[in-house]
């Protein structure tokens, strides 16, 4: 009987595959995130909840299918968002280092194509980025903030639902190979 312990969990002919970007787009996207998510809410505060910065993390690890990869993006989108925002540098950049890093690593042995999924994905990864921007804000920075779970459920199935269209418009700029 053969061994299916490496087998992936939703096959599909593209699994695997690397999706390719122009250089213009991985700058672009995520200084344009980050500017939404630094100057937006100055002006449209109920729009503050939309982590679009992460979305782009969480897309671009998706794609990229390599933890390594994952990782990087994650570091560098974390800490320009870091140092455009008026907080102490780093913990974004931590936080979004692990969420591309994990991301990479479960676009390896799923389909990240599907939509479904992707929603799935992007609210568990708001999340994740909330829980442990909480942790680190209060072990590192000393600061005792609240974390108020249902607020946090509420923002991640918006913020999945944002995905859904956003990760859509993402594909159409993927090169075709």
């Amino acid at each position: 009987m053969p061994d299916n312990s490496d087998q992936r969990l939703i096959d599909n002919p593209r699994r695997g595959k690397i999706s390719k970007f122009r250089v213009v787009w991985l700058i672009l996207i995520p200084l344009a995130s980050i500017a939404f998510q630094v100057n937006i809410p100055l002006f449209f505060r109920h729009l503050g909840y939309l982590e679009l910065p992460l979305l782009v993390t969480v897309y671009f690890s998706l794609m990229q299918r390599n933890p390594v990869g994952g990782t990087l993006i994650g570091a560098v989108i974390g800490l320009l968002q870091d140092a455009l925002a008026n907080q102490p540098l780093g913990i974004f950049g931590m936080v979004k280092t692990l969420v591309g890093y994990f991301a990479a690593s479960i676009s390896i042995k799923i389909d990240v194509d599907n939509t479904t999924i992707r929603a799935g994905l992007s609210f568990f990864f708001f999340f994740f980025h909330q829980f442990f921007t909480w942790i680190l804000v209060r072990a590192l920075l000393g600061q005792a903030v609240d974390f108020d779970i249902t607020q946090t459920l509420l923002f991640g199935l918006l913020n999945a639902l944002v995905a859904v269209p956003l990760f859509l418009i993402l594909d159409k700029l993927r090169e075709r190979g």
